[in-house]
């Protein structure tokens, strides 16, 4: 994972074919509304752009999603900022929150419950990346459309 203090971002090169954000008070059904919207943003996108997101994706896209805003609703007081992107080969996910500690991965333990978010969205995304903000963290993630993603088929 990329830590990075200077701004920058997981987005490509290739300029975004739509965006949207969207601010999450912060509530107990943050994370379910973050995964409808995360759906919808894609679904919709397929219906302006012709294009093809993967059932894959989508999937793949709710789940880092909700992880990365439970990992906000769980640590951050606060809002929570999530943007969301749509290239031809990937979509982006960013998450912000307002706590300025970066996370960290834990080590492996079978036993634990629960701390395996980040675990996670690491092992499902082609690139992640946490950037210190002026007040609070930036968390970006990108996800593969055409299947060049470490997350298994399936």
């Amino acid at each position: 994972m990329e830590s990075e203090t200077d701004g920058g971002g997981c987005t490509t090169l290739e300029e975004h074919l739509i965006r949207v954000g969207f601010a999450l008070g912060g509530d107990d059904g943050c994370i379910a509304d973050a995964r409808q919207r995360a759906i919808a943003f894609l679904e919709q996108a397929c219906e302006d752009y012709g294009l093809t997101v993967p059932v894959r994706a989508k999937h793949l896209t709710q789940l880092v999603v909700s992880e990365l805003v439970t990992n906000a609703y769980k640590y951050a007081p606060g809002p929570v900022l999530v943007e969301l992107g749509l290239t031809t080969r990937a979509v982006e996910v960013v998450v912000w929150d307002s706590d300025p500690k970066v996370p960290a991965p834990r080590t492996a333990d079978p036993g634990r419950i629960g701390g395996h978010g980040l675990e996670i969205v690491k092992a499902v995304t082609d690139a992640l990346s946490v950037h210190r903000e002026t007040v609070g963290k930036r968390i970006a993630a990108r996800i593969s459309l055409h299947g060049a993603s470490k997350a298994p088929s399936g």
